[in-house]
């Protein structure tokens, strides 16, 4: 019996060391950044956004941010230095919706950080979600302060396995500058491509009513959106809307929601617009962009030349739109959406 007790004792000490280890190795690693800036010599693995984004935003150096969908993971952050002189940090989220956009923004924005500029890319068609919708479930325990419930994050396989261990054994380090970029290499970005694994929506009888869209793109706004906009009047808020490819506005054509879709534009450029720290910038309305499916790699996700080519416009204010512009855009985007030949698109096989 004392022999059994002994070796008891034995093995909950040498469980509870091998805890203390772990714990150690993760708090001085920090993969998920959660308490410290990077190590200098350490190969750290970015690649889940979820999990990474609220310590990058809490420990790295930025002065300011890149915040939006999978619209945004081809932004280079060395173009923003090059072209603007901002020290950028990429935040993405894919498939965000608006409270994605304010969870991070929260962080942000309590960082202790001097915020100088918010590039925020925004995805109409998820703004007619809920208010408190996200895209993937968070982990609390990443995004708040506390550090007692940390022990998901600091006595975790995956985080030992994947993102100290696996990185020691074979160092790669990530490129913060493009982080989260898309896995498309150069020979996806093609017509063929793409049209060969479009498949175009089942059509809708009934015209969705823009009053419909719009209430739940108003909710959105006031509470994801539009709080960080007034209490930051310090930053610079630049609101873009992403080139969607002519197949994205095939598919509001086939599911009836035009003018509902329209009606989003106008409604969140006129809104946001009213802030003295807003500027809009409007791209989907760029024909030699939305037209060309060699820009594309599916339907709605467009080359990093592209990318390149927006941020060069924040610059310059090419495509920036104003209250006094904004019908004559939304105008223009109507008749490139009219006079698409879609029948010789979909006349070829691919």
């Amino acid at each position: 019996m004392k022999q059994d007790r002994r070796w008891i004792w034995i093995f909950v000490l040498t469980l509870a060391a091998a805890m203390v280890m772990v714990i150690s190795l993760v708090v001085y690693v920090d993969p998920f950044f959660q308490y410290h800036k990077p190590l200098d010599d350490f190969p750290y693995i970015v690649d889940h956004q979820v999990n990474q984004n609220p310590g990058m935003a809490r420990h790295m150096d930025y002065d300011s941010v890149i915040l939006g969908s999978s619209m945004t993971v081809n932004f280079n952050t060395h173009w923003f230095d090059e072209l603007l002189g901002l020290k950028t940090l990429k935040l993405s989220y894919s498939g965000a919706f608006p409270k994605d956009q304010a969870n991070i923004m929260d962080i942000v924005f309590q960082s202790g950080h001097k915020i100088d500029a918010a590039f925020l890319g925004i995805d109409v068609i998820t703004y007619t979600g809920g208010v408190e919708e996200t895209k993937y479930p968070i982990p609390a325990y990443l995004y708040d302060t506390s550090v007692w419930n940390d022990i998901s994050y600091v006595l975790n396989k995956d985080v030992l396995l994947q993102y100290i261990l696996r990185p020691m054994a074979d160092p790669d380090k990530t490129d913060l500058a493009t982080v989260y970029a898309s896995w498309w290499t150069e020979e996806y970005y093609n017509k063929q491509w793409v049209m060969h694994n479009y498949e175009p929506p089942e059509a809708v009888k009934e015209e969705a009513a823009p009053e419909n869209y719009i209430r739940s793109v108003e909710e959105n706004l006031s509470v994801n959106i539009c709080p960080y906009i007034e209490s930051n009047p310090d930053t610079e808020f630049y609101i873009f809307y992403p080139p969607y490819s002519i197949l994205f506005w095939n598919d509001v054509l086939l599911e009836n929601h035009m003018e509902a879709t329209i009606s989003e534009y106008e409604y969140i450029t006129k809104r946001l617009l009213a802030y003295d720290n807003v500027r809009v910038f409007f791209f989907p309305n760029q024909e030699w962009i939305v037209c060309n499916l060699d820009n594309y790699a599916d339907y709605s996700h467009y080359h990093p030349n592209i990318n390149r080519y927006m941020t060069e416009c924040f610059a310059s204010g090419e495509c920036e739109v104003t209250n006094e512009n904004l019908e004559a855009e939304l105008l223009k985007m109507r008749e490139i959406v009219a006079a698409y030949d879609y029948e010789e698109l979909f006349s070829v096989e691919y």
